[in-house]
C-alpha cells in the first residue's frame, strides 16, 4: 500500500495533521484558526463526545443510537461543519462492524453526516449499561490475550474509519484492577503480563505506520484502584516497564535503533487524561504535564470529565446532610471510588461509596471527591460540588500550550444520575460540548 502524505491537512481538522507529540513552537505557529459558520471556535484540537452514554447491547443497537442522537447534537453544536464523534465499541459491537458491509454502511453515514471518527473508547469491553458494571469495567484486563485482540480489532476498525492526514486513538484501562491481586508478587507478575500484550498492541501500530503512514496510539487511562491509579504510576510504569521491555521488543521486530524504537513507543503509546479521574487523585495538572513533556511521554486525549465533591471540615450535623446528598449517588451499576484529603494532606482510599458512607464521621478528613461522572457544565449540586474548575484549569493549560488535539466529553452516567439532574440525552450532550467550547474562547 503507498504510504500516505502526512502534509495533507484535513478539512475536518481545526489545526494541522500532528501526532499525539507536545507542539514544539514553530507547531504552535502553523496552528490553523479556521472560521467556521457556528460558535464553535476549537482551535487547539478536535472536539466530541464518547458514545459510552448511549446504552447498547450490539452494533445494531449502538447505531440506531446514533441515528436517533447525533443528528440533533450535530444541529445544536456544529451545523455549518464537519463534526466529529468519539466511538465507543463493546466487544460484541466490534464483532459485527468489522463485517465489511456494516463498516460501508456506517462510513455511508458518517458521510452522510458530515461526521468522523478520530478517536474510540476501547476501555469496557463488555455491557456497559443496565447491567451491575462495577470493577468488571476491566474485565477482561490486559493479562489476558481477550483483552489484546479486542483491542488489535477496534484498531483495524478505527484504521478504516480515520479521516487522511489524522492520527487516531484508542483510550483503555490501566492495565487491570489492582485489588484483583493480593501480594505484591501477584501485582508485579500481572503488570508484566499486561506489558508485554501492550507492547504486541504498539508492534502492530508500528507496523501499520510504516505500511501507510498512518499514526494511531493507545491511550492508557489512569483510574482509581487500577494498577495505574496516578499520573504518577503511570510515568513511573511507562519509564520502568514499557521502555525496558519494549525498546528490546520493538528494535528486534523491525530492525532498528534503539533509540528509533524508543521513539516508536512514544508516538504509538500516549496517556488519556481523564480529568475526573486525576481531579479524584487532587493531582497538580500543570506540574503532571510539565513532567510528561520532560520525559518525552505524550498526551493522547483528554477526557473531559467532573467529579463530585465535598468539603468535610465541618459539623456533625452538617455532615448528616452531605451524606444524605452523596446517598442519591449510590447506585449499583458503577464503581463510585473516594478518595478523601485529610487534613494533613495525607489520601484516604475507599473502594466505593458504600464504604465512604460508613466513615462519614472521620474527624480527619478535610474533603472527598468521588468518582461519579456528573454533567460537566454543573458546578454546584445542592450541598455538594463538581470539580469543574479542574477542566477550567486544564483547559486553560491547553489553550496556553496545546499538549493534545484529540478532546472528548465523558458523561456516561446519564441513566444513573438523580432526576433533578437529567436532561433528554440529545440536549445534555450539546449543552456540555457548548460549555467546553464556550471555555475554551
Amino acid at each position: 500500500m503507498a504510504k500516505k502524505s502526512m502534509k495533507w491537512i484535513s478539512p475536518y481538522s481545526l489545526r494541522p495533521a500532528l501526532t499525539c507529540t507536545m507542539p514544539r513552537r514553530q507547531e504552535q505557529e502553523t496552528f490553523i484558526n479556521i472560521k467556521k459558520k457556528t460558535e464553535m471556535e476549537v482551535n487547539t484540537g478536535h472536539l466530541t463526545y464518547c458514545t459510552n452514554i448511549h446504552p447498547g447491547k450490539n452494533w445494531k443497537e449502538d447505531f440506531e443510537a446514533l441515528k436517533l442522537n447525533f443528528p440533533l447534537i450535530k444541529q445544536h453544536v456544529s451545523p455549518g461543519q464537519a463534526m466529529g464523534l468519539g466511538l465507543r465499541l463493546s466487544n460484541a459491537s466490534s464483532l459485527e462492524l468489522e463485517d465489511e458491509n456494516s463498516l460501508v454502511l456506517f462510513q455511508q453515514w458518517l458521510k452522510e453526516n458530515d461526521a468522523y471518527v478520530f478517536t474510540m473508547n476501547g476501555f469496557p469491553y463488555g455491557e456497559f449499561h443496565r447491567t451491575v458494571v462495577k470493577e468488571d469495567v476491566h474485565t477482561p484486563d490486559w493479562t489476558t490475550e481477550d483483552r489484546k485482540n479486542y483491542t488489535l480489532r477496534i484498531f483495524r476498525i478505527l484504521q478504516q474509519l480515520l479521516p487522511e492526514g489524522m492520527d487516531g486513538g484508542i483510550s483503555t484501562s490501566p492495565l487491570s484492577y489492582r485489588h484483583w491481586f493480593k501480594t505484591a508478587e501477584e501485582l508485579e507478575a500481572a503488570t508484566h503480563k499486561a506489558t508485554l500484550h501492550v507492547i504486541d498492541v504498539i508492534k502492530f501500530l508500528v507496523q501499520v505506520f510504516k505500511e501507510t503512514g498512518v499514526i494511531m496510539h493507545l491511550d492508557i487511562e489512569p483510574e482509581p484502584d487500577g494498577i495505574l491509579e496516578t499520573g504518577t504510576e503511570f510515568i513511573a510504569w511507562f519509564e520502568d516497564s514499557l521502555l525496558p521491555l519494549g525498546i528490546p521488543a520493538i528494535a528486534d521486530a523491525f530492525q532498528v535503533s534503539a533509540t528509533e524504537a524508543k521513539d516508536l513507543l512514544q508516538q504509538h503509546l500516549c496517556l488519556c487524561y481523564d480529568v475526573c479521574h486525576f481531579a479524584i487523585g487532587y493531582e497538580d495538572h500543570a506540574a503532571v504535564l510539565e513532567e510528561l513533556e520532560a520525559k518525552g511521554i505524550k498526551v493522547g486525549k483528554i477526557q473531559i470529565s467532573a467529579a463530585l465533591k465535598a468539603n468535610m471540615d465541618t459539623g456533625t450535623q452538617e455532615k448528616a446532610h452531605i451524606k444524605t446528598a452523596f446517598e442519591q449517588f449510590n447506585e449499583p451499576t458503577y464503581l463510585h471510588q473516594v478518595v478523601a484529603r485529610k487534613k494533613d494532606q495525607a489520601l484516604l482510599r475507599y473502594t466505593d461509596l458504600p464504604e465512604a458512607l460508613q466513615d462519614v464521621e472521620n474527624q480527619d478528613v478535610a474533603e472527598w471527591r468521588a468518582h461519579f461522572h456528573v454533567p460537566i457544565s454543573i458546578q454546584e449540586i445542592g450541598l455538594l460540588a463538581s470539580t469543574q474548575s479542574d477542566i477550567v484549569t486544564l483547559l486553560a493549560l491547553q489553550k496556553a500550550k496545546p499538549f493534545t488535539h484529540h478532546l472528548e466529553v465523558e458523561t456516561y452516567t446519564w441513566e444513573v444520575l438523580p432526576e433533578q439532574l437529567k436532561l433528554p440525552i440529545a440536549q445534555s450532550i450539546s449543552k456540555e460540548l457548548n460549555w467546553v467550547i464556550q471555555t475554551l474562547a
